[in-house]
């Protein structure tokens, strides 16, 4: 393509700007590139928005500030303990760059203004593997006031799904266990004086991803990195050599060619909202509809690069999240709430099958491998009146359940087990074989079935005031409810195949020059299995940093063809 038909020309392009993407357009702006981010929606920020926002980033630099001890080896340990070497995303390669850039990512990120800390307590999901820590590697930031973003406010993504609370991540545990301590009675005050505070002064406060990826785009705006919204691009514009050179996009209503002299880096988020592509690649039953991934999660960019021939795996596998469908259709993804006591999950059938207070992606998985031998979707979340009445269930308190929860048959109420069987299609006498089986370990605090309560991470969200096992108690105070439970997820997992700096590679394993990817659009590091909370964030970030270094350490050689940057 001649130099007069760009129509715009930039050094590194940024196709999304969830995490991975703000954290490449940082890295390339502090190497004096010219820097364009690209988001398809009216809204900055992408999953990583929507998310927790906590990054799992093994042996990093603000954790050891914190005296987590942690090394490389033990990440190591943990890697193969858990992840394994399954597919091509999790090669020693690839696993060894991400653990390679964490310490300088992390503290150049410090140094562009984002203010880490340890999130204290929130261990790995497998601590007690090989490896795991109690205390953790995850990171999220301090909670970040919107209105220091001025105009940029408006476009910040803001998740529906979490609450407008400034919280930290270690506050929420305690504040869904209603004010049965006294560390929930002081932190829900703690929270309480925030909001009040806030809104004196007229500031709007916020955690998770609102707080992450608003550091983040507070970084771009003071680096005076554009951000045009409402530009969906349409195509990747390659060179006669077969070099990615630029992207086609509509903007405006017209289309806009993008010149990127040192690379293109996709990180555009997976396939969630493509109903089409789900049935083609996905697990099957899997719906639109139970997915929380954000609007733009549709999977076109995935598949132009999939046009050029780039490798695919783990197309199947999503951050699959046990959720609930409320009235209004929208999904409610329930993660503090499966590590209560006085509630167990079965399928179909009346059986338990899985460690309900595991890992969310480890329990989605357990639904569709159940699923294959037995209905398991939906499941159901069986609960007896003491487990309604004490914990918050989504976003309302115990004792508190809304009307139509029970008119529309959200949630089911019965006087019985036999009545809340039939009232769920379960087989009477198989739920309350299930039953009888789980009270009496119960009642001693175990789970013979399937641990549940043993690893740390299962007990963060228990009930320290059930005893001995803060997640285990019998099932048997009448009234009993049940809520019918899905696999969703956060975004798919599965997508192009990068090598360790994010180069996107073709079947033969050849890289596709000038073409990176990171976040929900790659076959993740992590493989089938999510370590550690964040830990699709955090591999997001990294790949998008790698990315970014090769780009302008290899870049050079990309001729300049002209045109401008806006």
């Amino acid at each position: 393509m001649s130099a007069e038909q760009w129509d715009v020309v930039t050094d590194c392009l940024m196709v999304g700007s969830g995490g991975g993407a703000l954290c490449g357009a940082l890295a390339a702006a502090a190497a004096g590139q010219q820097v364009l981010v690209l988001e398809k929606t009216d809204m900055i920020g992408g999953s990583t928005a929507m998310s927790g926002g906590v990054l799992w980033l093994p042996d990093n630099p603000v954790s050891a500030r914190a005296g987590v001890q942690d090394s490389r080896a033990d990440a190591l340990r943990y890697f193969d303990a858990v992840v394994g070497r399954e597919t091509p995303s999790a090669s020693p390669e690839r696993v060894t760059a991400f653990l390679d850039s964490i310490g300088p990512m992390v503290e150049f990120l410090e140094q562009q203004g984002i203010p880490f800390r340890h999130c204290e307590g929130y261990s790995d999901y497998y601590d007690d593997r090989p490896g795991g820590k109690s205390r953790g590697r995850s990171l999220e930031t301090e909670l970040f006031d919107t209105t220091q973003l001025g105009p940029w406010q408006r476009r910040l993504r803001i998740s529906a799904t979490l609450p407008a609370i400034p919280m930290y991540t270690g506050e929420v545990a305690p504040v869904t266990r209603g004010m049965r301590t006294w560390r929930s009675v002081s932190t829900g005050a703690k929270v309480a004086a925030r909001l009040v505070a806030a809104a004196a002064r007229r500031r709007s406060v916020r955690g998770s991803g609102a707080a992450l990826q608003g550091w983040m785009l507070l970084a771009a705006v003071r680096a005076d990195i554009p951000v045009w919204t409402s530009t969906k691009v349409t195509e990747l514009i390659q060179d006669a050599d077969g070099t990615v050179a630029g992207v086609a996009a509509i903007r405006d209503g017209r289309r806009v060619l993008i010149r990127a002299r040192r690379g293109v880096l996709i990180n555009s988020g997976g396939f969630s909202r493509n109903a089409a592509m789900r049935e083609q690649y996905g697990r099957s039953p899997a719906s639109t509809e139970w997915t929380t991934a954000n609007p733009g999660d549709t999977g076109e960019v995935l598949q132009a690069a999939m046009d050029l021939g780039a490798a695919t795996d783990l197309m199947e596998e999503a951050w699959w999240i046990p959720s609930s469908v409320l009235p209004d259709g929208s999904p409610l993804y329930a993660v503090y709430e499966r590590s209560k006591p006085h509630a167990i999950l079965v399928d179909g059938t009346g059986a338990r099958y899985v460690n309900e207070a595991a890992s969310y992606m480890e329990v989605g998985q357990a639904m569709y491998e159940r699923n294959a031998i037995a209905p398991a979707i939906p499941s159901w979340w069986i609960m007896d009146s003491r487990n309604r009445r004490r914990y918050l269930w989504g976003m309302a308190p115990g004792g508190f359940t809304p009307a139509r929860w029970f008119s529309s048959g959200y949630m089911l109420k019965a006087r019985s087990i036999a009545e809340l069987a039939d009232r769920c299609g379960i087989d009477r006498a198989a739920l309350e074989k299930t039953l009888d089986r789980y009270n009496a370990a119960a009642a001693r605090g175990e789970d013979p079935d399937y641990g549940k309560g043993e690893r740390a991470y299962d007990r963060y969200y228990g009930d320290p005031r059930v005893r001995p096992n803060p997640c285990v108690a019998p099932v048997s105070h009448p009234p009993f409810y049940a809520v019918a439970m899905y696999p969703g997820d956060v975004g798919t997992c599965g997508g192009l195949v990068t090598d360790p700096d994010a180069r996107v590679l073709r079947q033969d394993g050849t890289a596709i020059p000038g073409l990176y990817a990171t976040g929900n659009c790659t076959a993740s590091v992590m493989g089938r299995t999510y370590p550690g909370a964040g830990a699709s964030i955090g591999a997001s970030f990294v790949f998008g940093w790698r990315a970014v270094h090769h780009m302008v350490g290899a870049g050079a050689g990309i001729a300049d063809r002209g045109g401008r940057q806006e």
